[in-house]
């Protein structure tokens, strides 16, 4: 469904049931689409933990010489920013 500005205006809440039923709700200036009312959908987020036991980290990812490395690589890459 398409309306006019001046029309959602003084039907907004028409026009969000629309949108909770699923329909596109289409807002137009001057007949041109320029915006859309949709379903909000809550964003799907994992539980705290769920990478648990997923991901491998070497013993020695937190020594001086891997510290190092990586702060060589920052270095360089902020040169070459320059």
């Amino acid at each position: 469904m398409q309306v006019n500005m001046l029309e959602a205006k003084n039907a907004l809440s028409r026009l969000v049931a629309a949108a909770e039923r699923g329909e596109d709700v289409i807002l137009a200036r001057d007949g041109k689409p320029v915006a859309k009312i949709v379903r909000y959908q809550s964003p799907k987020v994992k539980p705290p933990g769920a990478w648990k036991g997923k991901v491998k980290v070497s013993p020695d990812c937190d020594c001086p010489e891997t510290n190092a490395e990586i702060a060589a690589l920052f270095e360089e890459s902020a040169m070459r920013d320059l």
